[in-house]
């Protein structure tokens, strides 16, 4: 699969932080293309771009001419073309548990303190900044205690969620730990999430994928 590999993507987004961290664990060329969620009242509502991403959201991943959204759409679409290293386990059993760790970060914690969510409680409830930041942190906890159970007291976590090698669900654990920092959320109580984080920030795929690491960070 020699067409270019274009990652649409903000530096901030937790959802493009997760496919940035993918495509470099799989040792993948890749060009980014920032769309600023803020400036110009947010890029990604832009013609040009809501034409290949109807959602206005990112990261898009686009691959020669086939366009790619949602990112654990991508993450998984990306373990398919290129199979090696695997982000997801041989089992039909390990990939349901990986799987359902990178949800309830992607699907249950993240949608309720997107970027979206928190404008709209802004500009349409009048929502007071304090009010919005202990919703953010009420979600984040909340979704964090039960990862915390499940990864603690499971034997199939090892160094990182699922065994000696990163895969999915520090994709998405990884950017999710980055944003509850960002509001504040005290994380001494989750232990485990911290030791594999740290585990996971010493790989140069996970640093390179940091957010103060992109070219748009400082734009």
């Amino acid at each position: 699969m020699a067409e270019q590999l274009r990652l649409y993507s903000y530096w901030r987004s937790s959802a493009a932080y997760r496919v940035r961290i993918g495509l470099n664990l799989k040792g993948l060329a890749f060009e980014t293309l920032p769309v600023h969620l803020v400036r110009d009242g947010g890029q990604q509502h832009a013609a040009g771009y809501v034409a290949k991403n109807p959602q206005h959201m990112v990261p898009t991943l686009q691959h020669g001419e086939r366009v790619i959204r949602q990112s654990l759409a991508i993450l998984e679409y990306l373990d398919e073309a290129w199979p090696s290293p695997r982000l997801l386990p041989m089992t039909a059993r390990d990939r349901a548990r990986v799987r359902a760790l990178a949800q309830m970060v992607a699907c249950d914690i993240h949608p309720l303190n997107n970027l979206r969510v928190l404008q709209y409680f802004e500009g349409t409830w009048n929502v007071p900044q304090a009010e919005r930041e202990d919703w953010v942190k009420h979600w984040i906890v909340e979704g964090f205690t039960a990862i915390e159970t499940l990864l603690a007291e499971d034997a199939a976590t090892g160094v990182y969620c699922h065994g000696q090698t990163p895969g999915l669900a520090d994709c998405c654990l990884v950017p999710q730990v980055f944003n509850a920092r960002r509001f504040g959320v005290d994380m001494a109580a989750f232990p485990t999430l911290l030791r594999i984080e740290q585990a996971c920030l010493a790989l140069p795929a996970f640093d390179q994928a940091r957010p103060e690491n992109q070219p748009d960070a400082n734009a």
